[in-house]
């Protein structure tokens, strides 16, 4: 993008008009065009595609182990289990369009899981697994409960599935359970491959109904509520008077996969924010080349805020990089060092919720009430 582009685009704050489409006259919205068919064409449906590859993998290893549940078969699931859950971590925050309208998260990733709930629903049988009283009893972390902590051994977990009175009960709710994350993201991505995708590239605006909009406050959403807070904060007692709540890690059964899911999750919120491809790895036009454009600054140091939101991501990736992989005993044994994660991701959220939106001309539509 030249000088002139980001002079233009710094002069067009008032572009809130959905009708107003790419044209000659209208640098701003052919600039945000541009950046929102990279980020639909090279981030999001890759991304998407990547992840049902893994989730289809898995959703087969599912099915074998309901066929036949032996270590075998429990081995080949926890394995694909972890390969799409870490894979989820890549395309959670495209809380935009479809996965917004079928709130894709719900019913994919709510932790911790209601372990009550989920034996409940076991044994009637029947659970409508579309209201939000079900959403924790189903997707991922409901899976960890049921192939990692039904019991202390392989064994005793196995026979939860073999030899225990409601073993066919178990088996039928474990089907009902990827069957449902698989109806649900099939109508997300049917959609997004179906039509949304250009839907979401036109709608070149910045009001509360454009494209750009939804997506950055999904964004920022996701790294405030659902990476500061839900991997991280709330475990560590950050957002509750210091008392740590390890029991609220994610991938809580499988103990030594949470720190994988959190950074991995972090890493995709910086490569989403360089506008970084899912298909080579190649940045192209994204939030940093439209920051960029627009020469925006941080509003303490009057420096490329591009430049310090990106030290920032490094200075949280560090912090994340020396706790050990097993976030629920770090969290009950070196409880400090998890809410020092939190105090500099914390920095990132004034950054991208404050400055970046603001530079931008973007208003936060969603409320969160811990303070910040």
């Amino acid at each position: 993008m030249t000088a002139l582009v980001g002079l233009l685009l710094a002069c067009s704050g008032n572009d809130n008009d959905p009708g107003d489409g790419p044209s000659p006259t209208n640098p701003a919205a052919n600039d945000r065009k541009v950046m929102l068919t990279h980020i639909a064409d090279n981030i999001i449906l890759p991304a998407y595609a990547n992840f049902k590859t893994k989730f289809d993998a898995m959703t087969a290893k599912s099915d074998a182990f309901a066929a036949k549940p032996d270590k075998a078969t429990l081995t080949d699931f926890r394995q694909a289990w972890a390969d799409a859950y870490t894979e989820w971590q890549k395309v959670e925050l495209f809380d935009v369009g479809p996965a917004e309208g079928h709130t894709l998260r719900f019913f994919f990733n709510i932790y911790p899981a209601n372990t009550a709930g989920i034996e409940e629903a076991v044994q009637i049988g029947t659970v409508n697994l579309d209201v939000p009283a079900s959403y924790p009893k189903q997707g991922f972390p409901a899976l960890d409960y049921l192939i990692n902590g039904l019991g202390d051994t392989d064994d005793a977990i196995l026979s939860k599935y073999t030899t225990a009175p409601d073993a066919a009960k178990r088996i039928a709710y474990l089907k009902k359970i990827t069957g449902q994350m698989g109806s649900v993201f099939s109508k997300v991505y049917g959609e997004w491959t179906g039509g949304y995708r250009d839907t979401f590239v036109n709608a070149t605006g910045t009001d509360a109904g454009s494209s750009l909009s939804k997506l950055v406050n999904g964004y920022v959403l996701h790294y405030e509520r659902y990476i500061r807070s839900g991997k991280i904060g709330i475990p560590a007692g950050a957002m509750a008077g210091g008392t740590a709540a390890p029991e609220k890690v994610e991938s809580l059964y499988k103990k030594d996969l949470s720190l994988t899911l959190a950074k991995t999750a972090h890493q995709a919120a910086i490569d989403f924010f360089n506008g970084k491809s899912a298909k080579d790895g190649k940045e192209g036009p994204g939030f940093k080349t439209y920051l960029n454009a627009l020469g925006a600054k941080d509003s303490r140091t009057n420096t490329s805020l591009v430049d310090i939101v990106n030290a920032q991501f490094d200075v949280a990736n560090k912090q994340l990089a020396d706790l050990k992989p097993n976030l629920y005993d770090e969290v009950k044994t070196n409880t400090p060092a998890v809410v020092k994660v939190y105090d500099e991701m914390q920095k990132l959220v004034r950054m991208l919720k404050v400055d970046m939106t603001s530079a931008m001309g973007i208003t936060i539509t969603y409320t969160d009430n811990d303070g910040d």
